[in-house]
């Protein structure tokens, strides 16, 4: 639920410093049906059907960050775009490096206030894990308590990039100064 708060914060970072957030609906996105359905696989692996085979939600989880390349790859003229990019793939280079799942440290998570149920996690703490300096290292205690890895926090770097170039008051100087 954090990353959603965080997302949320990008957002409100826009109207805050004078940019306008309807410039998004000139953003020409391709392949815009693969995010979403990356994002309801995830919510369908780790809410809906948490308790499944293993391997098989393993294997889901590899396949939403496949769509989410995808996804980004068809974008990447995008400013920001590759940051994004960057910080996906080195989640996914961890996640492929440990059978399926983000590798998560139980200190992080115990400092974050995080507490895991039954059921399949794309992030936990693995016996013997693989890149986990890449891994869900960095503490966010708090309401939503959760832990995030160095990819996430490139991802939101990425993602106010794209807000901030597309929205941002430089924005609109760019488009009139195109416009004459």
């Amino acid at each position: 639920m954090i990353l959603f708060g965080l997302a949320a914060l990008c957002l409100i970072s826009v109207p805050l410093t004078g940019g306008k957030l309807s410039r998004l609906a000139k953003l020409q996105l391709r392949w815009l049906w693969t995010a979403p359905l990356a994002l309801f696989l995830q919510v369908v692996i780790t809410v809906i059907v948490p308790d499944g085979h293993h391997t098989l939600h393993s294997a889901v989880h590899v396949l939403t960050y496949a769509l989410l390349c995808a996804f980004l790859w068809a974008n990447m003229k995008i400013p920001g775009v590759r940051v994004i990019a960057t910080g996906a793939a080195l989640n996914l280079i961890a996640i492929m490096a440990n059978k399926g799942v983000m590798p998560a440290s139980r200190t992080a998570e115990r400092i974050a206030g995080e507490v895991q149920s039954a059921g399949y996690h794309n992030a936990t703490p693995v016996a013997h894990p693989h890149l986990m300096w890449l891994g869900d290292l960095i503490p966010v205690p708090g309401p939503l308590p959760n832990v995030l890895s160095i990819g996430d926090c490139i991802i939101f770097a990425g993602m106010l990039v794209l807000l901030h170039r597309t929205c941002g008051r430089a924005a609109a100087t760019r488009d009139l100064a195109l416009e004459q």
